[in-house]
């Protein structure tokens, strides 16, 4: 049976909604009583996703665009007279998979526009819009590269560590205005991305899958569902007392190896 819990008359905004973890979550939190906003780098995409539930709308957003932020933020208030719930989904990754001598300076600032100042942009768009209304949640996709470094990989590894610590330093700002604000650090979730780069029939791609998943004690990638449900446990009325937490969706990956040495 599917976890249920009562958003009824909340408005929630999920950035990165066209497809995947983002979709997953939107969905999820309409299904679950939410009016939800739908949004993506391409309207077309937020616009399709946010046709498979009721209510919903897709907007363009380029999270990295401060202008655009600030935009889409007067747009939903102005439209729904509220904002409760903002889920910072939108991040990117590279395939620049090199040390940081190697590592090119124009990947750096792109993931970091996207995956760490994007979420700052979003979320201080958010606390002025919830402020007043002395309630509010905001939930940061992070990583378990924000939490435990990973190799060749900078700039995310940076991000998705700075997204960790802007978590925490939210809440302890918001949380005397009623705001929550907490963080997910997925694992490896099959998404179209990883699919393609660590989880084809390809022989090297089978490979690279099996050394990532001897990290995990599941021994499996886990699911867009699995981090949607993550959301809606911290989205949920009944987690009222939860703020400044990192929530881990992983599989059991960041618990320790589970090789014997």
């Amino acid at each position: 049976m599917p976890m249920t819990v009562d958003l009824a008359g909340q408005v929630a905004l999920v950035t990165g909604a066209g497809r995947n973890i983002g979709r997953a979550i939107a969905e999820t939190l309409g299904a679950n009583g939410a009016t939800v906003v739908f949004t993506d780098m391409r309207r077309e995409d937020a616009e399709a996703a946010a046709a498979s539930t009721p209510g919903a709308i897709g907007l363009a957003l380029d999270v990295s665009d401060e202008v655009a932020v600030a935009r889409v933020l007067d747009e939903v208030t102005a439209r729904f007279g509220r904002l409760d719930l903002v889920v910072n989904n939108a991040g990117i990754n590279t395939a620049h998979r090199v040390p940081i001598d190697r590592f090119p300076r124009s990947e750096w600032d792109r993931i970091i526009a996207i995956d760490l100042t994007g979420v700052f942009l979003v979320s201080r768009a958010a606390a002025i819009a919830m402020r007043p209304r002395r309630s509010g949640r905001i939930i940061n996709i992070s990583s378990v590269a924000g939490l435990v470094p990973l190799r060749l990989q900078s700039a995310f590894t940076a991000a998705k560590a700075g997204v960790v610590n802007l978590t925490k330093a939210m809440a302890i700002e918001l949380g005397g205005d009623g705001i929550l604000v907490n963080a997910i650090a997925p694992g490896s979730i099959l998404t179209d991305g990883t699919r393609k780069l660590f989880y084809d029939e390809s022989g090297a791609a089978s490979e690279s899958a099996s050394r990532m998943l001897s990290h995990v004690p599941l021994a499996r990638p886990g699911s867009c569902a699995d981090i949607a449900y993550a959301t809606l446990f911290l989205a949920a009325p009944e987690s009222a007392y939860i703020t400044g937490h990192v929530l881990t969706v992983d599989g059991g990956w960041t618990a320790g190896y589970t090789r014997d040495f």
